[in-house]
């Protein structure tokens, strides 16, 4: 005692950090001191872990420790210790594999590892007479990187007597070709589609409003994507648009496809242009492709760099094409993958919830309980799956609407083949999941749940309450909670409930195995699933998620059981002979009342006189007794096939995938314009999403150099909300984005008035 009772001591076990030349700002609350040799990381004043400098396990146990506990996010971390963020989650990796010693790492080459590099391989392959595509297949890389390792190495393509178009040069200039020195001039490029080593090929034409020459092309089977060619001009409605290219470029949404897709074939609104205006259409409110039929595609395609933008029939022949491939969940996956590694400190809680699209064609679909309408109705189930902060990762489309029983498995099961065997996540689900079974699944794969208990518990006494109050991913929140231990399944299962008492006396049980979290947080974890149901809100009112994007069928599994629609009918009649049963029994006891209270006081008197309704009721009671046989034989469920007469069909499920998940990565671009521009707008929270689509639907300058596609967005509505958007361009331009297909660099500015 007497130790940690001198001043002295006291400082050196909790040291204050400083803004000296020897301490670094990891974040608000943690840093990262040097000194003497020795490295010293604090967090909120506590030293969370010391090293000395060159101890390179003890440091990436430092990095590890302060991203798995949550005090720092990856980036932050990387930025201090000088090393990227790839670094951090190798190093995660490692740690969940193999703990500290899998920290260290041997100098040397990788023993048991080919000493064949990857560039001998491409050599000789291509030696050997092989496509750029079937390389990149065989080595499981990209076809990007095949051509990059031919050009480092001066591969020469042998001559060929195929002959060139005799295309008359075009007149003006074309762009500049990229330089050497251009990549250290803008930085490093996050575009998968703008890499300034890519060949992309100049367009032959000289004219932005005139493309016929690409066109003729593209039908001649001699273009597959036509190279975005803008022209400057004043005013150009909707040119805002472009904000968000930068945060559609780092998800990553153009690199998947194309390594899933590769290409639509031959045309002049290829792969790439058709991602952009789908995605572009989405953040402009433009809800589906026949909405296209109330804009201007020469006004739309100055936003993408075409003479004029698709029309809706081709923008649906493009859908239709990327469907038939049969990909799209090759593709989600793939999506999902890049935002988990980008927000993997996000992870902690999953939420899981499925949302209902109706239908009102006419074939014969699979119904689902559509809570707006309280009654079951044909139509399709998704599921989706968003992270603690109510951002979506990734959706899965239920066959047959299966409920959320069936479906917590399949969903976890892609959860796990997402995040790794190691990492353990809390899934987050309503009522709709309650099953004992299906939590002993939950927890056998791996996975903490929390939810709410359902059906019929034993109230919890008063005295057992005590509020609960403090302040979680800051908000403050308090309760009146009671914690205790339940059993299901006869005791087979040990679960911790925490209940929440309102002042109306209202008690909501909440079921979950953390036993690591205090009540509070998880009372608030299960109420931020609120957070989920205003996503889907929002969804709906502004991207028209309940909107089809197929009213095609396929073919689905006869053999599929339903419930029996025999039985169903004999349930009705059940429930109307028991119900004139029980009319009869009134009237005849009513009767009987008033007869023996009266003028016939005996039982035999009574029968006589009311022998007729006395038969009605003993045959209304053969009736019943005779259904309830029946109905009990009865089975439950049958095949589908049997149930109806009909061919069993299901929607087809491609296309509506597909556009769920662009709709998915428009709204995750948007959520992240929303967080860039929130230190910048201090009513970020409740206006943030309505000034990002303001400025996205305002007109624009657009002023093109050799380099450089200037974006110069005019005015907003206020001054203050102009000079947001400003410091928001200037984050944007901190991140040197090259829009798709171009070599033309983004640089953003608003026209702000003195």
């Amino acid at each position: 005692m007497g130790i940690m009772s001198d001043p002295e001591c006291q400082a050196e076990l909790f040291p204050i950090p400083s803004g000296t030349e020897d301490s670094q700002q990891i974040n608000d609350r943690c840093s990262l001191r040097t000194q003497d040799g020795r490295r010293v990381v604090i967090v909120a004043g506590i030293v969370l872990t010391h090293y000395a400098v060159g101890d390179r396990i003890a440091e990436a146990h430092a990095r590890v420790s302060l991203v798995e506990q949550g005090w720092a996010d990856q980036n932050d971390v990387a930025r201090v210790f000088d090393c990227s963020a790839r670094t951090v989650r190798r190093d995660q990796q490692r740690f969940d594999d193999g703990g500290i010693g899998a920290l260290g790492r041997a100098s040397g080459y990788p023993a048991g590892r080919s000493r064949v590099t990857l560039t001998q391989s491409v050599e000789r392959l291509k030696g050997e007479g092989h496509a750029n595509r079937e390389i990149a297949r065989r080595l499981s890389i990209s076809e990007r990187a095949v051509r990059k390792r031919l050009r480092r190495m001066g591969w020469k393509e042998p001559p060929t007597e195929q002959k060139l178009l005799p295309l008359e040069q075009p007149a003006g200039p074309a762009p500049a070709p990229a330089s050497p020195t251009s990549e250290q001039e803008c930085g490093p490029n996050l575009s998968a589609f703008s890499n300034a080593e890519e060949e992309w090929p100049d367009s032959f034409d000289s004219d932005p409003t005139d493309r016929r020459r690409d066109r003729l092309l593209a039908y001649l089977g001699m273009l597959d994507d036509a190279a975005p060619m803008f022209g400057t001009a004043l005013a150009v409605p909707r040119a805002g648009v472009l904000l968000a290219v930068p945060a559609l470029v780092q998800s990553g949404v153009f690199e998947c496809a194309q390594d899933i897709y590769g290409t639509l074939g031959p045309a002049f609104y290829g792969l790439r242009t058709t991602l952009v205006v789908l995605l572009l259409m989405a953040l402009l409110r433009i809800k589906r492709p026949e909405a296209l039929k109330e804009h201007s595609p020469v006004a739309l395609g100055r936003v993408l760099g075409l003479d004029r933008g698709p029309e809706v029939k081709t923008l649906r022949r493009k859908l239709a094409r990327l469907a038939n491939a049969g990909r799209a969940s090759e593709f989600g996956t793939a999506l999902a993958q890049r935002r988990i590694a980008a927000r993997g400190n996000a992870l902690g809680f999953l939420y899981v919830d499925g949302h209902v699209r109706m239908y009102h064609g006419k074939h014969t679909i699979p119904k689902a309980h559509v809570a707006q309408r309280g009654r079951a109705a044909p139509a399709t189930t998704d599921y989706w799956i968003n992270d603690k902060e109510g951002e979506p990762l990734f959706v899965v489309t239920a066959e047959a609407n299966a409920g959320m029983v069936k479906m917590l498995p399949i969903v976890l099961a892609e959860v796990r083949s997402l995040i790794g065997k190691k990492k353990r996540l809390t899934v987050v689900f309503d009522r709709g999941g309650f099953s004992a079974k299906c939590f002993q699944q939950i927890i056998a794969a791996g996975f903490d749940l929390l939810t709410y208990r359902k059906g019929r518990f034993q109230p919890v006494a008063r005295k057992h309450f005590r509020e609960y109050q403090g302040v979680i991913d800051g908000h403050h929140r308090a309760y009146q909670l009671a914690d205790q231990e339940v059993r299901l399944l006869k005791g087979k299962l040990r679960l911790r409930q925490v209940t929440r008492l309102t002042d109306s006396g209202h008690q909501t049980p909440i079921l979950t195995t953390r036993r690591n979290l205090t009540a509070l947080e998880v009372a608030f974890r299960m109420f931020e699933r609120w957070r989920q149901e205003n996503f889907f809100k929002y969804l709906i009112e502004e991207y028209d998620l309940d909107a089809l994007a197929e009213h095609s069928v396929a073919p689905d599994d006869p053999t599929r059981e339903v419930p029996n629609p025999a039985r169903k009918a004999l349930e009705a009649k059940v429930r109307a002979a028991r119900a004139e049963l029980t009319r009869l029994q009134a009237e005849y006891g009513k009767v009987a009342f008033a007869e023996l209270d009266g003028k016939r006081p005996t039982l035999r008197g009574l029968k006589h006189a009311q022998a007729t309704l006395a038969h009605s009721v003993r045959s209304a009671f053969k009736r019943v007794t005779d259904l309830v046989a029946r109905y009990t034989k009865v089975p439950k469920r049958v095949p589908v096939q049997e149930a109806i007469r009909e061919p069993v069909v299901r929607l087809a499920p491609e296309r509506q995938h597909l556009t769920n998940m662009l709709k998915m990565v428009a709204y995750q671009a948007e959520s992240d314009l929303v967080q860039m521009v929130a230190p910048h707008y201090h009513r970020t929270q409740h206006e943030g999403r309505t000034l990002i689509q303001s400025a996205l639907a305002s007109a624009a300058d657009l002023e093109v150099t050799d380099r450089e596609l200037r974006v110069r967005l005019q005015p907003l509505s206020s001054p203050h909300r102009s000079r947001a958007i400003a410091a928001l361009c200037a984050e944007l331009n901190r991140t040197p984005t090259v829009f798709p297909g171009s070599r033309l660099r983004l640089h953003f500015s608003v026209d702000v008035p003195p």
